[in-house]
């Protein structure tokens, strides 16, 4: 287990050590999670410590584990843990039991493990920010890992026409499908079935690139076919400029395109309002993060 980076702070009371926080990753010294949670902190006057923890997947547990024991009040999961979150917590939320993904476990006054999600609400919440239609519009989500879990009940719930989830293999989409399948129909294919799946129903004007693959600058194997006239793409990852999804979109003429600054802002707010009871105002928080870059 290993801390990146020195962390982020709000100046506690003289004699009140402050509570700690973090985020969990592997990678993880790109997160601006630290970023977000100070100002958060600061503008709420909530005395608390936030920091960056990478820890590779055969760690997860034990090292985890290990850090609540010596006295962390709650944790960001981010990739590769997401699912091994939600094995983990001792509780599950509503939320994160349908999403089989956890991306905020929190220690409660008994000593327990409570596992939320917040990323749907995230997605949701920057997808009104950004006036990002859903409600009747084909949506494709590349990727079927913990990302898509956390975010496929708020989608289904703003009745798109269709949903679809393309992945390199096919038995962890059909996977999702099955799991998703009393909330709404979804069409779960590999990105080698896209094609098909196009010619037979048309193109996405929703698309959502939800793989880790951005993260070492690659891409799903799909092409330029997948985007309706006027479709909106956006990437769950961020990054200090366009992500690799996001400039690939936008080099085929996609005019609409966002990555996932705007969500990891919001999942974020939940997470804390979770921790603390207080929610933070996100409009201040996103300036800040332009000003940024």
């Amino acid at each position: 287990m290993s801390e990146t980076t020195r962390p982020a702070a709000v100046h506690a009371p003289e004699g009140v050590a402050p509570d700690r926080y973090g985020v969990v990753g592997h990678p993880i010294a790109h997160s601006r999670s630290p970023f977000i949670h100070a100002r958060f902190a600061a503008a709420t006057t909530q005395n608390l410590i936030y920091d960056r923890y990478d820890i590779a997947p055969e760690r997860f547990e034990a090292d985890v584990r290990a850090l609540f024991a010596a006295g962390l009040r709650g944790l960001n999961v981010t990739v590769p843990h997401k699912e091994a979150a939600a094995r983990l917590a001792d509780r599950l939320t509503d939320r994160a039991q349908r999403a089989g993904a956890v991306n905020t476990l929190a220690l409660q006054a008994d000593g327990r493990l409570l596992g939320d999600n917040t990323d749907g609400a995230g997605l949701v919440a920057d997808f009104e920010f950004l006036r990002v239609a859903v409600c009747d519009k084909r949506v494709l989500i590349l990727g079927a890992g913990g990302a898509t879990r956390g975010i496929l009940a708020p989608l289904l719930g703003k009745n798109p026409a269709a949903l679809a989830i393309a992945n390199r293999r096919l038995p962890r989409a059909t996977e999702l499908q099955q799991a998703f399948a009393d909330l709404a129909p979804i069409v779960a294919c590999t990105y080698e079935d896209l094609p098909r799946e196009i010619a037979a129903h048309g193109a996405f004007d929703l698309v959502i690139h939800a793989t880790s693959a951005g993260i070492e600058g690659k891409l799903p194997a799909v092409d330029a076919s997948i985007f309706a006239r006027g479709a909106y793409a956006y990437d769950l990852g961020y990054a200090a400029t366009d992500t690799p999804f996001v400039r690939w979109a936008r080099s085929v003429g996609i005019e609409h395109a966002a990555q996932g600054l705007g969500m990891l802002v919001e999942q974020a707010a939940e997470s804390f309002f979770l921790w603390r009871g207080v929610r933070p105002d996100t409009t201040a928080v996103r300036a800040a993060l332009r000003e940024a870059g």
